[in-house]
């Protein structure tokens, strides 16, 4: 599930029509990039680096009037002034609004090497303030998002989860965003400020899209693959399809919604396996132990005919290779050859019936071969508490209110994850047998260790080194033993 973002924002898609009346970048505050180094990894067991950046989305900048800086084009205030904005005449309205740069550190992002840290609360001096950070990928040229074209290859990322508990979604998905964040002449901002978000949830509250206000309520859609939805006590991946390629809009209820004729699956073919029946696998000190660092190996396996036959997990935790657990108690999947990964059969056993209806593994695998945006994000839910995700019975072992952003505010409220060596590439690219992660060209050893302890540091997050196996990571004392 993509995050949702309630603030200030602009979002604009491929489908924007051609305008003499732009939007215009900002002058207020600059745009300034956090250096963000990845590895594209090859068969032949090189790696290289690439100079990529991370940059937020649209939705967490100021957007505002040319004449008036104090008021939100995004707001109701903009669009019933008409000084500013006349309904009618929609372009008008992006012609009078400026989208500023960021001060990245005010939004809970820590980017040091090849490490990040995102954090949900920021003390702003009289109390704890949620920032929910979201960021995209962005090319060496800065102008464009970094293609991740994924189908028969692999992605590898180095996690930290201690500090997030019941409540909390630490996400790296894949959004089918154009890649150059729509830009056109009604968006000259393009994916340097992270214009261009969509997702299979086809959200319909977002106030402007295309560059215009949205004011038909319209959802801005694309295929979506969920790589890792986790906190330190339960974690899925799910793939979530549409019924077109690319970013398009859903213009009513039935469109942007669930079932027939929804134009995008939005519950998706989800892989957790707590409600697998296995709640011994994965978490604080079980099998794969949440309290320390490791690493995700997401893999797109082809079947005979080039597609998308499988997503299967591997995780990598103290020098050891650990396939996702296969074991389940689940009835539904007693039929088929069930091994820890998804499937067609896996998804047609779980019923999922949109992601079926709309092209399945055939296309998801279309999607990941075209190119999509890589997002890391961290959030709460004050309507769900996450429950969908670590709620008992079925999902998570925690209760009913541990999810609660309130408490999680008034009780932990210095939750982050550390995201660090991002790989991708052929399939065993990424890491060796031995657990060890490629060594032609990633970034090991003491720095890019050093580069995740600065990166949580310096959100003020207390980091205990440690060298090993995962390498990149720190260790970040959970909650539990901070409180």
């Amino acid at each position: 599930m993509a995050t949702p973002l309630f603030a200030p924002f602009l979002v604009l898609l491929a489908l924007s029509p051609v305008s003499t009346h732009t939007q215009q970048i900002g002058t207020l505050t600059p745009e300034l990039h956090p250096l963000f180094p990845t590895q594209q990894c090859t068969s032949s067991g090189s790696c290289t680096t690439k100079q990529t950046s991370l940059v937020t989305d649209a939705l967490s900048r100021h957007f505002h009037p040319i004449s008036d800086p104090s008021v939100s084009c995004a707001s109701a205030d903009f669009i019933s002034n008409p000084s500013f904005c006349n309904p009618d005449d929609p372009a008008s309205c992006a012609a009078n609004c400026a989208l500023e740069g960021i001060e990245y550190g005010g939004i809970g992002v820590s980017a040091v090497g090849s490490a990040v840290t995102l954090r949900q609360y920021l003390f702003d001096g009289t109390e704890y303030r949620p920032v929910s950070p979201r960021v995209y990928l962005l090319a060496e040229d800065g102008e464009n998002y970094e293609p991740m074209r994924l189908l028969g290859q692999e992605l590898a990322v180095d996690v930290d989860v201690s500090r997030l508990p019941c409540g909390m979604n630490s996400a790296v998905y894949l959004s089918e965003m154009d890649l150059s964040g729509s830009r056109s002449e009604s968006n000259p901002a393009g994916a340097g400020y992270g214009t261009g978000y969509c997702d299979a949830q086809c959200f319909r509250s977002v106030p402007w899209i295309n560059g215009l206000p949205n004011i038909n309520s319209s959802g801005a859609c694309c295929n979506e693959m969920d790589i890792w939805e986790a906190n330190s006590r339960a974690n899925s991946f799910t793939p979530h399809t549409c019924s077109s390629p690319g970013s398009f809009l859903c213009s009513s209820e039935e469109e942007c919604g669930k079932g027939a004729p929804g134009v995008c699956d939005k519950d998706g073919c989800g892989l957790n396996t707590f409600n697998l029946g296995n709640p011994s696998f994965y978490g604080l000190g079980l099998d794969i132990d949440s309290s320390k660092p490791f690493t995700i190996v997401t893999q797109f396996l082809t079947n005979d005919l080039g597609e998308l036959g499988e997503i299967k997990r591997i995780y990598i935790q103290n020098g050891q290779v650990i396939p996702s657990t296969a074991e389940t108690t689940d009835s539904r999947f007693d039929g088929i050859s069930y091994e820890g990964s998804i499937t067609q059969d896996f998804c047609t056993a779980k019923n999922s019936s949109d992601y079926l209806r709309l092209g399945g593994m055939k296309g998801m695998g279309e999607a990941l071969a075209r190119g999509m945006v890589l997002v890391f994000s961290l959030w709460n839910s004050e309507g769900d508490f996450m429950s969908w995700l670590d709620g008992l019975p079925n999902n998570g072992p925690c209760n009913a209110t541990e999810g609660n952003p309130a408490l999680i505010r008034a009780q932990v409220p210095d939750v982050s994850v550390t995201f660090s060596n991002v790989r991708w590439g052929d399939i065993g690219s990424t890491f060796s047998a031995s657990g060890q992660a490629n060594q032609g060209g990633v970034v090991t050893g003491g720095d890019s260790v050093a580069d995740a302890a600065v990166a949580a540091e310096n959100r003020g997050t207390r980091v205990n080194v440690v060298a090993g196996a995962v390498l990149g990571l720190a260790v970040i004392f959970g909650f539990m033993a901070s409180a």
